[in-house]
């Protein structure tokens, strides 16, 4: 009988478990940093009018139609500094794929995005978690070179805490490092600052993005990259041939290219985020003050978890995480106020 065994690094790592993803109206879903708002209008309008397109044809394998878009959006030379991906997910696995081999070493900050973890896991190379310090700030040891260290990644804004590291931080990490420093960009819209701007001043930062947050794509699947020609040319070779599918590449092109909208949503949900954490320190939770579309939250009397059980009850999904070695809280997306409204009713009853 043939065997069907997983190679043994495999069967043992732990798989990167996503939020939950319960039927559609059942909950108030505010667990995985989606937008609580519609795409913008042409998005589905441009679906709608690609519908009737060549459906029966292979698309674009380069999605050239947005990476031109996004390159004059974005302020970038041309569209050969874009690879695009199904989700910024694949762009970061194409990134370990392409530059991590086995028994290699990939670096992460923790806590941060575990799927970096995984990526590696499956990879067959090692990771090195490097704990913030006090205040979520990288120890110098993150910036310095040593043997087998290939890639380096860097949330900013970092997932669960929504903090940032300032662009000149970054840009001396990337002075220092002997390999690729990728910034992880999936909510760098809500933040004041991206690093964008490096790219064209060190040839090893690179830089990832997502459609699934700000603009409201999550449903679509569709991310980039953000690097030097010359790398976005190899990458280019090692990706799956047609990885971004046709109607995902309207809807990011269409959502692209609706900066106005992007204002007025990131705005609006900005204000609803500033008034959560006012509303969650007044309850008497530690806030960190966030540069993304959630918050990260703890309370002194660290009942997270009974918490998290209890608004889920309710009809209302938060994101419990729990943080070997370091601790655990609770992470809540931003809402509609109404979202956050019945949220916060719903931990005050909890408390009292």
């Amino acid at each position: 009988m043939a065997k069907t065994d997983l190679r043994p690094a495999l069967s043992r790592m732990l798989p990167y478990t996503p939020g939950e993803q319960p039927p559609p109206g059942k909950f108030i879903k505010l667990n995985t940093n989606e937008n609580p708002y519609p795409p913008p209008p042409a998005v589905v309008s441009a679906i709608r009018d690609a519908a009737s397109g060549p459906l029966n044809r292979y698309p674009d394998p380069t999605a050239t139609a947005f990476r031109r878009t996004a390159a004059s959006v974005l302020g970038l030379p041309g569209p050969e500094w874009i690879l695009a991906g199904n989700g910024s997910d694949e762009i970061l696995t194409i990134l370990v794929r392409g530059f991590v081999g086995e028994g290699q070493k990939l670096r992460l900050p923790y806590p941060s995005y575990i799927l970096y973890r995984t990526l590696a896991d499956i990879q067959g190379a090692a990771w090195e978690q490097v704990p913030f310090l006090d205040g979520w700030h990288l120890p110098t040891m993150f910036g310095q070179g040593e043997k087998d260290l290939r890639l380096v990644f860097l949330p900013n804004p970092n997932s669960p805490s929504g903090t940032i590291v300032p662009v000149d931080e970054v840009a001396r990490l990337a002075a220092s490092l002997p390999c690729p420093l990728v910034v992880d960009e999936a909510y760098a819209d809500f933040a004041t600052m991206n690093c964008l701007g490096l790219v064209q001043k060190h040839d090893n930062v690179l830089v990832t993005r997502t459609l699934s947050k700000s603009y409201g794509l999550a449903g679509v699947r569709f991310g980039f990259l953000v690097a030097q020609p010359s790398l976005i040319a190899k990458l280019t070779n090692i990706k799956d041939s047609y990885n971004c599918d046709y109607l995902a590449t309207i809807a990011a092109t269409a959502a692209m290219s609706s900066q106005d909208w992007l204002a007025d949503v990131v705005a609006k949900m900005n204000v609803t985020r500033a008034r959560m954490q006012q509303q969650l320190s007044k309850i008497g939770f530690d806030v960190t003050p966030s540069h993304a579309n959630f918050v990260w939250c703890t309370h002194p009397s660290g009942r997270h978890q009974e918490l998290h059980q209890y608004l889920k009850k309710n009809q209302i999904l938060v994101r419990y995480m729990d943080f070997p070695d370091w601790g655990d809280g609770l992470r809540i997306s931003v809402g509609t106020d109404d979202q956050i409204d019945a949220c916060m009713m719903m931990i005050k009853r909890f408390f009292e």
